[in-house]
């Protein structure tokens, strides 16, 4: 089985994905806006520009997203994706890259579980947590 974060936007699912590509260094491997779709004439024309579905590879791992159809849009809340990391800089340097334009909720540093763990809303209002266990 293979479980995957599915984020939803209001329009600005384009640049969202972009944005996480650059700080997440992934590949966006798919994408495909309303208005390439077989089903775009049952689209209003206003939405054909927004994005349906897109597909981000991470290190082997995969977060979707689009933008959600006209009226539909509901805020981001009760989730956080979170990341892993196996070294305190890495997760520092993606924690940084993911708060720019965002709202720092807890700065990332040491806790009594985690070389580094941090929590973030990012500029898209999607929620983070940053995380780098230490070792059992």
């Amino acid at each position: 089985m293979q479980l995957n974060p599915y984020l939803s936007f209001n329009g600005q699912c384009d640049a969202a994905f972009k944005f996480y590509e650059k700080a997440l260094g992934g590949k966006i491997a798919f994408k495909m806006i309303y208005g390439e779709s077989p089903m775009a004439k049952d689209f209003p024309p206003e939405t054909h520009k927004q994005i349906m579905h897109v597909r981000l590879l991470v290190g082997g791992q995969v977060l979707m997203g689009s933008d959600s159809p006209c009226g539909r849009y509901e805020k981001p809340q009760g989730f956080n994706v979170t990341l892993g990391f196996e070294k305190p800089e890495e997760a520092e340097r993606v924690f940084k890259a993911l708060s720019e334009g965002g709202q720092v909720k807890m700065p990332i540093e040491e806790t009594f579980w985690a070389h580094r763990f941090g929590m973030l809303t990012d500029q898209f209002g999607i929620p983070w947590m940053v995380n780098c266990e230490k070792s059992n």
